[in-house]
């Protein structure tokens, strides 16, 4: 299963990490330098919530990101769904 929100649709992004040494220009130093720069992802905040669907009475599950949750909070669930289906995502 990939690392995708069902609700937002983030995903991982790609990115880079930087290796730094030396003493700031600030701290006296001669100033910090880049020693390797390394490809690295970021991942969405994922996580599977059963979540009690009231209009049709059973609970469903979702792999959804934190932001996700916010919104659920803000919208609730009925709004939300009602998105996604006509999205065509299948819940």
């Amino acid at each position: 299963m990939s690392r995708v929100c069902q609700v937002t649709k983030k995903r991982p992004v790609t990115g880079n990490r930087y290796a730094i040494r030396g003493i700031a220009k600030k701290k006296k130093g001669i100033g910090l330098k880049t020693t390797g720069i390394t490809r690295r992802r970021f991942r969405p905040n994922l996580h599977k919530k059963r979540i009690w669907f009231g209009e049709e009475n059973r609970f469903i599950t979702l792999r959804l990101c934190a932001s996700a949750l916010r919104t659920i909070d803000k919208l609730g669930i009925s709004k939300v769904v009602r998105q996604m289906r006509e999205q065509g995502e299948r819940v």
